[in-house]
């Protein structure tokens, strides 16, 4: 039986006050063996976050099946009022975990995030100013890895391959970018060019741009995810990370990651490091909001910069020319 009528029917949402989103999937199981640190990292992400962001931010945590311990301290975020929704699920894999943060908001920007990204000052900033001047960024990272424009870039390359602005320029951060793989158990072993130059954009005296983005934390515009699956099939790897890498170019945004470095992966194993970082934090104080929105969704142009000219990206003597066209030093173009 129903009496009376429900004062709040037929009501509508007001605006959201936030301009940005984050969402932090979080599996921690337990705590022994490859999660024997995992919930003092997660501390400190969740810390270095709260502590260097603007008031205007949206903190959700996705508890992806963890243990009791894990659930506990992010009940007690919460009723801190530290974070801004906490989601209590089963572990259905962590893009599912992802997904289910994005429903129920309209925040403008959205940061997926592992939960053992250690945030930086000034990464907030950073990422805004770059949607605020490149109209089809759509994917903004904030930890450059080596050749990112070889992952999903195929439409950022054809779009500037013209123009100069598109160029080989300097590592900014080497020892950022040594830090990272060493995080994620490289040797050092690896092509000692890569940590002096990278391709990005030149968008200004002020501003330069890498091209590409890696998927472990970076920001997207919302409206990406205005039509987007309900399931992925795998808790972790295979399809589920390229569906995020895909989905912006369907829109012909741009993935692109900060010039400098704003962020380190952690990863399982804590390091005195991190503690330490502690002692530099700042909040955001970079408001910018209401960025270019691309409507435009051209089946053939998908084709022709995503499929074709990628194809043909990729075959040694164009890689070569291209690389010579871009300014890379000639001494390191055959072996780049």
């Amino acid at each position: 039986m129903r009496i009376g009528y429900n004062p709040y029917k037929d009501q509508k949402i007001n605006d959201s006050e936030y301009f940005h989103q984050i969402i932090i999937p979080v599996f921690i199981p337990n705590q022994e063996g490859y999660f024997k640190d995992s919930f003092a990292i997660l501390k400190l992400c969740i810390e270095s976050l709260i502590d260097t962001i603007h008031d205007k931010t949206f903190v959700t945590i996705v508890n992806n099946g963890s243990d009791k311990v894990i659930s506990n301290y992010l009940d007690s975020l919460f009723a801190e009022k530290k974070i801004h929704e906490v989601i209590h699920t089963e572990n259905i894999g962590k893009l599912n975990a992802v997904l289910k943060g994005l429903a129920g908001n309209n925040i403008e920007l959205v940061t997926i995030s592992d939960s053992d990204v250690l945030f930086l000052p000034n990464w907030q900033n950073e990422t805004t100013e770059v949607f605020a001047k490149v109209p089809k960024a759509g994917v903004v990272g904030i930890v450059p890895q080596f050749k990112m424009y070889e992952n999903h870039c195929g439409n950022v390359v054809f779009d500037n391959l013209l123009s100069s602005k598109l160029q080989f320029i300097p590592v900014k951060n080497k020892e950022a970018l040594i830090r990272f793989y060493d995080s994620i158990g490289w040797d050092r072993d690896y092509n000692q060019n890569y940590l002096e130059y990278a391709l990005g954009l030149k968008i200004d005296s002020d501003l330069s741009v890498l091209i590409g983005s890696g998927h472990f934390v970076a920001t997207y515009k919302k409206d990406i995810f205005s039509n987007i699956v309900t399931h992925i099939g795998y808790k972790m790897g295979a399809s589920s990370e390229a569906y995020l890498d895909k989905l912006p170019l369907k829109k012909e945004y741009w993935r692109l990651t900060t010039y400098d470095n704003y962020a380190y992966h952690m990863g399982n194993v804590f390091e005195s490091w991190m503690e330490d970082s502690k002692n530099n934090r700042v909040q955001s104080n970079n408001l910018k909001k209401n960025f270019h929105i691309n409507k435009r969704q051209n089946k053939l142009l998908y084709f022709i910069k995503n499929r074709l000219f990628v194809k043909m990206f990729s075959v040694k003597w164009t890689i070569k020319l291209f690389l010579k066209y871009k300014k890379l030093p000639v001494g390191m173009i055959e072996n780049y």
